[in-house]
C-alpha cells in the first residue's frame, strides 16, 4: 500500500472515488474512503493495525461513519480517536454503546465516548452538500446503512453503503427494510457478499434444525459447545434455546462464558431499541440469565467450570477460546458446533476429543437477497466487499448483474473511479470460470478429466485434499463434493458400529455425514453415526431379516 494519501480533495466537485484500504477478505477488516467532490467520508474501521490511516499530520477524512460494532468493521476506531482527537465519528445510537465491547482488556470506564450518535431515518448535514442518513440493516442490533447526498449546482449524486445486512428477521433483530430504500435511487452501491452466490433455507428452517441437532446431542448424553462472536449470534441462539418448543421448561444448564456474557449483559441495557417482541418477552422473563425457568441460563465462571460434563448441558463461549480449555475428565461426551465458514480457526490441541460439526444460521444476505437488493435500488455502479476473493468473483460473474450494472470488487490499496453517466456502458465480462471436461465410460467405471486451469483456484486445495470425492444427483445437474479428511476418519469409526443397529451410521440416505431423506427432520443437516429419526432406513439387509 503506498504511503501517499489515496484521495486527496480535488477540484472536480463532481468526483466519486472509492479508495479501499481492507475490503473484508477472509479475516481481514473492512475500511473504506469514499470521496464525493471535496468531501472524504471513512466508512468503517475495522483495521487492527491503522497505519496505513496516519500517514501524516492530517486526519484520513472529514468524518468517519461506522456501521455496526462488530471487530472487523470498528476495532479500529479507538487507535483512529486516540491519533486524531478532532475527527468526528459517527453511527447509530446503539452501535456508540456497543463499541466499548471491542476493547475487553480495558474497563468501560476507560474507552472514551469518542462516537456520536445518530437517529434512525433523518438527514443530517455534515458539511455544504453532504447529507447521511441511516437506516436500520438487519444482521445485529444498531447496524445501520448509509444514505450519503451530495449536491452541487449541476446535479445530485447518492451512494448507498449497506455494511453488514440481513433482509430477514432474526430473533433480536429486524431485517433490513428493501422497502424503505426503494426511493433512495442511488448512484452507487457499496455492499457486502459473504455468502458469495449461495442460496440458503429460510431463516426459521435454519434455527430448527439448529435446534434439534442440539436436541439430539443432549437426548444422547452430549454436552453440546458452541464457539461463537461475543456480539451477535450468541445472543441469537441464547434466544433461540430460551423460546423454542423444544427446548422451553427443559430440565438443562446452559453456560455462558465471560466475553459472551458481556455482550449479553450491553443488549439488556438496550431493551428500549429492540422489537416489540423481544421487548414482550423480558416483561414475563428474563432475556437470557434466569436459573428460575427451564432451560437455566448461566455465566460460566471458573468455580461452574470444573462442574461441566457431570450432566449433558450447552455451553457458549467465545470463538477466538482455546477449547482445550473445556477437555477434563467429566467432560468427555461432547460436540462441537461451529458456524459455516467461521472467521478464525477452532483453537484446541485435542480436537479428536470431540465430534466438530457445522451448522448455518446465516447472519448475511444469500445471493438472492443481494441481487434482490441491487434490482430494487438499481444504481449505476456496484462495488462488491467483505467476503472471500473467490465468492466475491462469483457474485461480480453472474451475467443477471453484468448486463446492468458497472460492478467492481476492488482488492485493499487499489483505487476505484465511479464516474457517474447518463447512459450506461456495458462492463467487461469477468475471468471465465466454467471448465470444459471430458466424460468416458470403461465399463464399470466413468471418468471425468477436467483441465489443470481449474486447480489454480484456491478452493481446489480443500476440495483436493484426500483425493476422494462424493457425486449426486440435483435435478438434472451431478454435483460433485470434495470428501475431507475428517469424514473419511468418522466413515471409518462408522465400521465399528453393528449393522442391526438402526441408526444414522447405517441408513440409506446418510451421506458424507449428512442426512439426505427429505422426509427426515434432519435432512441436509450433519448427523453423527449414532444419531437415529423414525424414518430410518438401513443401508443394506440387517441379521433379523
Amino acid at each position: 500500500m503506498t504511503n501517499q494519501r489515496p484521495l486527496a480533495t480535488y477540484p472536480e466537485d463532481d468526483r466519486l472515488a472509492c479508495f479501499p484500504y481492507g475490503v473484508g477478505h477472509d479475516a481481514e477488516g473492512v475500511c473504506l474512503l469514499v470521496q464525493m467532490g471535496p468531501h472524504r467520508i471513512l466508512l468503517d474501521c475495522g483495521l487492527a493495525d491503522i497505519n496505513a490511516l496516519a500517514t501524516d499530520a492530517k486526519p484520513p477524512a472529514d468524518l468517519v461513519l461506522c456501521s455496526h460494532a462488530h471487530s472487523d468493521h470498528a476495532q479500529g476506531l479507538l487507535a483512529l480517536h486516540k491519533a486524531f482527537p478532532q475527527l468526528p465519528i459517527y453511527a447509530s445510537e446503539v452501535t456508540t454503546q456497543l463499541l466499548p465491547l471491542n476493547w475487553p482488556e480495558l474497563s468501560p470506564q476507560e474507552v472514551p465516548k469518542f462516537c456520536n450518535a445518530l437517529p434512525w431515518r433523518s438527514p443530517v448535514e455534515f458539511r455544504d452538500g453532504l447529507v447521511a442518513e441511516l437506516f436500520p440493516a438487519g444482521h445485529l442490533p444498531g447496524a445501520a446503512a448509509f444514505l450519503l447526498t451530495y449536491t452541487t449546482p449541476r446535479k445530485t449524486y447518492r451512494l448507498l453503503y449497506t455494511g453488514d445486512f440481513f433482509l430477514s428477521n432474526s430473533r433480536l433483530v429486524e431485517g433490513l427494510s428493501i422497502e424503505a430504500l426503494r426511493s433512495t435511487h442511488p448512484d452507487v452501491l457499496i455492499l457486502e457478499g459473504s455468502y458469495g452466490t449461495a442460496r440458503h433455507p429460510h431463516r426459521r428452517q435454519q434455527e430448527n434444525l439448529l435446534v434439534e441437532r442440539i436436541d439430539q446431542a443432549i437426548a444422547n448424553q452430549y454436552s453440546v459447545l458452541l464457539p461463537v462472536p461475543n456480539l451477535g449470534l450468541g445472543q441469537e441462539i441464547l434466544m433461540l434455546l430460551r423460546s423454542h418448543h423444544h427446548f422451553t421448561g427443559r430440565n438443562l444448564d446452559i453456560w455462558v462464558d465471560d466475553t459472551v456474557a458481556a455482550g449479553c449483559d450491553a443488549y439488556l441495557e438496550l431493551l428500549a431499541h429492540f422489537p416489540t417482541s423481544v421487548q414482550n418477552f423480558a416483561r414475563h422473563q428474563p432475556l437470557f440469565w434466569d436459573e428460575r425457568v427451564r432451560p437455566r441460563v448461566r455465566r460460566l465462571g471458573a468455580a461452574a467450570a470444573h462442574s461441566l460434563g457431570q450432566s449433558p448441558c450447552i455451553v457458549l463461549c467465545n470463538e477466538m477460546t482455546d477449547l482445550s480449555e473445556y477437555w477434563h475428565p467429566n467432560f468427555n461426551l461432547q460436540v462441537v458446533l461451529q458456524p459455516e465458514r467461521l472467521k478464525y480457526p477452532l483453537k484446541t490441541d485435542k480436537s479428536a476429543a470431540s465430534s466438530v460439526e457445522t451448522y448455518l444460521l446465516a447472519q448475511h444476505g444469500d445471493c438472492l437477497g443481494t441481487t434482490q437488493l441491487i434490482h430494487n435500488l438499481r444504481p449505476q455502479h456496484v462495488v462488491f466487499v467483505h467476503g472471500s476473493p473467490t465468492y466475491l468473483s462469483d457474485l461480480t460473474g453472474l451475467e443477471e448483474l453484468q448486463n446492468r450494472y458497472h460492478l467492481h470488487s476492488p482488492a485493499a490499496g487499489t483505487l476505484v473511479e465511479l464516474p457517474i453517466g447518463e447512459t450506461f456502458m456495458q462492463p467487461a465480462a469477468p475471468t471465465e470460470t466454467n471448465y470444459e471436461g471430458e466424460l468416458t465410460e470403461l465399463g464399470t467405471v466413468v471418468t471425468i478429466t477436467l483441465p489443470e486451469a481449474i486447480a489454480a483456484d484456491p478452493r481446489w486445495q480443500d476440495f483436493a485434499d484426500t483425493g476422494l470425492v462424493e457425486a449426486r444427483w440435483q435435478g438434472d445437474e451431478l454435483v460433485l463434493r470434495g470428501l475431507t479428511q475428517r469424514e473419511l476418519l468418522q466413515a471409518g469409526s462408522n465400521a465399528r458400529i453393528p449393522l442391526n443397529i438402526d441408526c444414522c451410521a447405517n441408513c440409506v440416505h446418510q451421506r458424507g455425514q449428512r442426512c439426505w431423506n427429505p422426509a427426515s427432520p434432519l435432512y441436509g443437516f450433519k448427523v453423527t453415526p449414532e444419531g437415529y429419526c423414525p424414518v430410518f432406513e438401513p443401508a443394506e439387509p440387517t441379521l433379523d431379516n
